[in-house]
Formats: structure tokens, C-alpha cells, sequence
């Protein structure tokens, strides 16, 4: 290889980032960690996690602290700094959701469609219930779940094939996804409304589920109990 070559090979290869900045003020250095923190997660298409932003940061550096110090500078803005699907990412403000529907009208972003009653309940029990079966569905609401039904909502990216069960016939069970958690803004599936808070709040019940009437907003897209899909 020529050293014309070699001089053009070592160029290609990054140059290694600072991240302990201690020729900084430790002011400075924190300001710097901020920005490159913000930086990473606004340029990013998905929530970003904590392993990510380690990159960027010094080892002695609170990603939680700095990311409260994000959060209070964008306390005025019409977006916000939000813990979703185990990272952090950019979301406009809900307040400001009726301005973006009215700018770009309801089919504009990447926003999973609206789901039906029927979708947004078997959506439900898969949450509460994972990992279970389509057969396991179809006994909890007294008549069958069609394949196309779970289809949609593997076509939303919402659920996913989990583990086969130990059922005769080994079947497929279905659980959630990190996309089910960034389009119902959740962090984890902790942040599911308590089961038994909402059967001892009369919210939840077989007899409702079986009639068809049980959360009536989960499907219009209703943030009542949190499970608003987030623009």
C-alpha cells in the first residue's frame, strides 16, 4: 500500500470524541453534555436510550440530571423532552395536537391509524395479559379473534410473535412491542393502568368486555387512563 493510500485509509476513521471534556469548566462541560445530549435525541427517529447518550457523555455524567436540566429549558416551548419505550425523545406537546392536525390534516406524520373497538381491545387484553394466544384471546371475549384482526395490529408494529406455548400444538403467543409503548407515550409496561384499580373501579369487567362496551375511549383515542395514541 502506498502512503498516499495509508494517509487516505487513517483519514477515513472518525476521530475519537471527547467525552470527559476536563479541560472545561465543569459549567462549560455541563452546557457541552446538554447540547450533545439534545443533539442526539432530536436526531434521532426513535427514542434514544440511556446506553446511546452514554456515548456522548463522560463517565461521571447524571443522564437523568441533565436531562431534567433539558427539560426545564423547554419548559416554554411547544415540545417537550419525554421518557418513552425505555429512551428519550422529541414530542410536540399535546396541547398543541389540534394545531398539527389542523396544518397538516389527520394523515400527515407516521402516527400508527386509528384503531377500532374490536383492535383496540384485543390490543388491550395482549398488554394486560402477555404472552397469550389468539386461541387464549378468543376465550376471553367468548367468540373468535380473526387472523386478520391480529393482523392489523402486527401491521401497526404493535404487537409481535412472543414465545410458542406450552398448549398442545406448541401455538404462537402475542405480546407488545417498544413501538406499542412510543405510540401510547409509555416508558414500560409498569405505566399500564393498575388491572385492579379498574375492576375495583367498575372500568373494567368480562360482562363489559363481552358486550362490546368496555373503555368505549380506547378506541376513539381518548387519554382518560393512557392509552392516547401520541402524535
Amino acid at each position: 500500500m502506498s502512503q498516499a493510500s495509508a494517509r487516505r485509509k487513517a483519514n477515513d476513521q472518525p476521530a475519537l470524541l471527547d467525552t470527559e471534556l476536563e479541560h472545561l469548566p465543569v459549567e462549560l462541560r455541563w452546557r457541552e453534555w446538554m447540547g450533545r445530549v439534545e443533539a442526539v435525541i432530536f436526531a434521532a427517529s426513535e427514542p434514544v436510550t440511556r446506553s446511546v447518550l452514554a456515548r456522548v457523555v463522560g463517565k461521571s455524567c447524571n443522564l437523568e440530571l441533565i436531562i431534567d436540566d433539558i427539560r426545564a429549558e423547554l419548559a416554554g416551548r411547544p415540545y417537550e423532552l419525554v421518557a418513552v419505550a425505555g429512551g428519550w425523545q422529541h414530542r410536540t406537546k399535546k396541547a398543541f395536537g389540534d394545531v398539527i392536525h389542523a396544518a397538516f390534516g389527520t394523515a400527515a406524520g407516521e402516527g400508527a391509524k386509528e384503531l377500532n373497538q374490536s383492535e383496540a381491545l384485543v390490543l388491550m387484553c395482549i398488554a394486560y395479559f402477555q404472552p397469550i394466544t389468539r386461541g387464549e384471546l378468543s376465550s376471553f371475549f367468548g367468540k373468535e379473534v380473526s387472523r386478520d384482526l391480529i393482523g392489523v395490529l402486527r401491521a401497526q408494529e404493535l404487537i409481535a410473535s412472543g414465545p410458542r406455548s406450552p398448549q398442545p400444538g406448541a401455538p404462537y403467543t402475542y405480546v407488545t412491542t417498544k413501538n406499542f409503548l412510543s405510540q401510547f407515550g409509555l416508558d414500560t409496561l409498569r405505566q399500564l393502568p393498575d388491572f385492579e384499580a379498574l375492576e375495583d373501579a367498575g372500568l373494567l369487567s368480562k360482562e363489559k368486555l363481552l358486550a362490546g362496551d368496555i373503555m368505549p375511549h380506547l378506541a376513539a383515542g381518548q387519554d382518560d387512563i393512557g392509552f392516547e395514541l401520541d402524535e
